[in-house]
């Protein structure tokens, strides 16, 4: 699994010219599933997000969570970072999940945050989407998680 999390001001999900979620501060979570990815995978990413301290505080240092922070997540699939890019000039996409196994990962590293509390919205999987954001700071970070294992 791997994810690219910005730390934004705001971020919205537009599908056929309707925006179907947008958020405030907060993080915009782009997760990508592998084959082999499990739902242990998808806890310890909510799990390491949640607590990740990249919002600023009273003393403009990084040491607050989006929690912390009042903040917001914004979750949206994107297989496209399970790109194989080593051949040729096209990306072969076999390094990502079917959809039938990536959607309720998805679900639940959404659900997963919601559950901790912090105000959660999602993309629409399978959908075209037209992903905007504020990129705060800029602040962007990238996950891969393996085995349960954040790195």
């Amino acid at each position: 699994m791997r994810a690219v999390v910005s730390r934004v001001s705001s971020a919205s999900v537009t599908v056929d010219g309707e925006v179907v979620a947008a958020i405030g501060r907060g993080l915009l979570v782009l997760v990508g599933v592998a084959p082999g990815d499990t739902e242990v995978d998808a806890d310890a990413l909510v799990d390491k997000l949640s607590g990740l301290r990249i919002f600023r505080d009273d003393e403009d240092r990084m040491n607050r969570s989006v929690a912390d922070a009042g903040g917001a997540v914004l979750v949206v699939s994107q297989f496209t970072l399970l790109a194989d890019i080593a051949r040729g000039r096209r990306p072969s996409f076999t390094g990502a999940a079917a959809p039938e196994v990536a959607e309720p990962l998805v679900d639940r590293i959404a659900a997963g945050f919601a559950a901790r509390g912090i105000a959660t919205a999602t993309g629409r999987f399978g959908a075209r989407m037209a992903v905007a954001l504020v990129n705060d700071g800029p602040v962007t970070v990238l996950l891969t998680v393996e085995d349960g294992r954040v790195r």
